[in-house]
């Protein structure tokens, strides 16, 4: 199968910057050092008018974990129809139960209205913490859900490789698996090979400074590093990747 980039986006400027990179497919979020939360219309609306890029946009109220209260639920399934009507090619969601496992009647809601739109549904990295991954990726087979974004269950998908590799080989057929975290140019390659995994989702994250981020007695910076930075997808980096895994 062809070997496809996903391009983890902050921005409508990330976005338009992994255009110029050369990407296909990106995921479309606000406040990436959250780990992604719900974009806004207006930055879907411009990468679609200015873009050819498919869309994946998440829907995910708040950072921390993936357990809603039914506030929050009901403004993600809003949010979900909102960027359904408004030309999204597909949703990134997750849902949890206190216990870790898959909340099978929340995501068969969202499984259903995404496809009612003939869009993909996504579940992201929520994944991730499941205590038993063959049985969350069956659940997820069974209620439909398109594509599946995970790690292998550890931090960067590199240390995700065994589980990464068993899941690709039994499922691979049912469900579409897009491995991501920690994925770059140096490891791209090393990460598809040992897994046969054909698509990667990667941040081809840069920095940028913008010095109003401190006034004289209060600071907005978030960047451990440097607190006059904020993170952007880098056009370079993106083409790096791009080049990196057609060689």
């Amino acid at each position: 199968m062809e070997k496809l980039i996903e391009v983890c986006c902050g921005s409508y400027e990330d976005a338009y910057q992994a255009w110029l990179g050369g990407a296909k497919r990106i995921e479309l979020n606000q406040a990436l050092f959250l780990g992604g939360l719900t974009p806004s219309l207006a930055s879907l609306a411009l990468t679609k008018k200015n873009t050819e890029l498919n869309v994946v946009s998440m829907v995910r109220p708040r950072g921390a974990g993936f357990c809603y209260s039914e506030a929050e639920y009901e403004t993600m399934l809003l949010d979900c129809k909102l960027l359904l009507e408004n030309g999204t090619d597909g949703i990134a969601f997750g849902f949890l139960k206190e216990d870790f496992s898959i909340d099978v009647e929340r995501t068969e809601t969202f499984v259903k209205l995404i496809h009612t739109y003939n869009k993909d549904a996504v579940f992201h990295r929520a994944f991730d913490c499941v205590p038993d991954p063959y049985h969350a990726i069956e659940t997820l087979i069974s209620l439909g859900v398109d594509r599946l974004l995970t790690s292998g269950l550890e931090n960067k998908a590199m240390d995700g490789i065994p589980l990464l590799k068993d899941l690709q080989q039994k499922y691979g057929n049912q469900i579409q698996l897009l491995a991501g975290s920690g994925v770059n140019a140096d490891n791209a390659l090393e990460l598809m090979a040992q897994t046969d995994i054909c698509q990667i989702h990667s941040s081809c994250k840069d920095w940028k400074l913008d010095s109003t981020t401190r006034g004289k007695n209060v600071s907005y910076g978030y960047c451990a590093s440097n607190e006059y930075a904020y993170d952007v997808v880098s056009k370079e980096l993106v083409k790096q990747l791009i080049s990196k895994i057609n060689s």
